[in-house]
């Protein structure tokens, strides 16, 4: 599959920075706040260029969420970021109120997502923040899966009037997608046709997705493979076409089983078709430090737990 002969290797963040760094240079009323780790959110290049429409906040994720409300409700358009684990549990409230509820025009970055954070360990690996966010009345939820889907990721939650929750991560990944691809908000893109079963996937694990997909046809078995690149509002149109096709599922995703997309997913299937269905997400734990590639395997993340569940959600037909 030429999907897979994938050469290029690019960290999501760096989609964000520069994307962000182009919105800069085209939007005069788009303005970028950090908390102390501009280099890690590679937002240092905008800081550079347009230092007066740049706020360093400093360690204070809440301060940082009421000046970008207060930005957003003077007519800014205000990307506040941080790791993804200091700008959603630890400002929570904040979020809530001043964002969600007030329902602000306010793009909130997360870099550093998940497991695949790597070295840094439990502390660092949120992966409970797709279910904090979606939860959030008004709040869109973006997990892209690569570099150039995180830069139009990017583009897309800029246009969008009202909250957005955007999810990337730390590590290179490869990078597969046309850098021409449209992303629009809540509708799925479909990367493999098939039969057997629906793979639904995101963020990391979509290309993950990818490379069990094609293991699969060898052994006989084809998977529909679909990016869900956001997971609210979730793209129940393609969801449900897709497995009144296949009539069982996979979900695959770098975050808790609890609160993720495989509960979304579940949540629509149990009202609308209901389907078997298994889970690759990590099972109620904290993560642990290692590489990436340690981790992924580590907490069954990777190609082959995502073959071994549609072998098993096809041995329950």
């Amino acid at each position: 599959m030429e999907l897979l002969d994938c050469k290029e290797f690019k960290d999501t963040r760096s989609g964000f920075g520069d994307a962000l760094l182009e919105l800069g240079r085209t939007n005069p009323d788009l303005f970028a706040l950090c908390a102390d780790l501009t280099g890690s959110l590679k937002m240092n290049h905008f800081a550079k260029e347009f230092p007066e429409r740049f706020v360093q906040t400093g360690i204070a994720e809440a301060n940082m969420i009421g000046i970008a409300a207060g930005l957003a409700l003077s007519g800014k358009i205000p990307f506040a970021g941080s790791f993804a684990g200091f700008v959603t549990g630890r400002v929570y409230d904040q979020i809530r109120m001043v964002v969600a509820y007030s329902n602000t025009n306010v793009k909130i970055a997360a870099s550093h997502a998940g497991i695949t954070l790597g070295e840094d360990g439990a502390t660092h690996q949120i992966m409970e923040d797709i279910g904090l966010m979606k939860m959030l009345p008004n709040m869109v939820v973006l997990n892209p899966c690569d570099y150039n889907q995180t830069k139009a990721a990017t583009f897309a939650a800029a246009k969008h009037i009202g909250p957005v929750y955007l999810r990337f991560g730390r590590p290179a990944v490869p990078n597969f997608t046309p850098v021409d691809q449209p992303f629009i908000i809540g509708k799925a893109i479909q990367l493999r046709e098939g039969n057997d079963v629906s793979i639904f996937a995101t963020g990391h694990l979509v290309w993950h997705a990818l490379v069990a997909a094609q293991q699969l046809q060898n052994e006989g078995v084809s998977a529909e493979v679909i990016n869900i690149h956001t997971i609210k509002p979730l793209d129940n149109e393609a969801i449900l076409r897709s497995v009144a096709k296949t009539r069982c599922v996979v979900t695959a995703e770098e975050h808790l089983m609890n609160g993720g997309l495989g509960d979304s997913i579940a949540q629509l299937l149990s009202r609308k078709l209901p389907t078997l269905i298994e889970y690759v997400a990590v099972d109620d734990q904290f993560g642990e430090s290692g590489t990436p590639e340690q981790l992924l395997k580590e907490f069954g993340l990777d190609a082959s737990n995502i073959v071994d569940a549609v072998k098993n959600v096809r041995q329950r037909l």
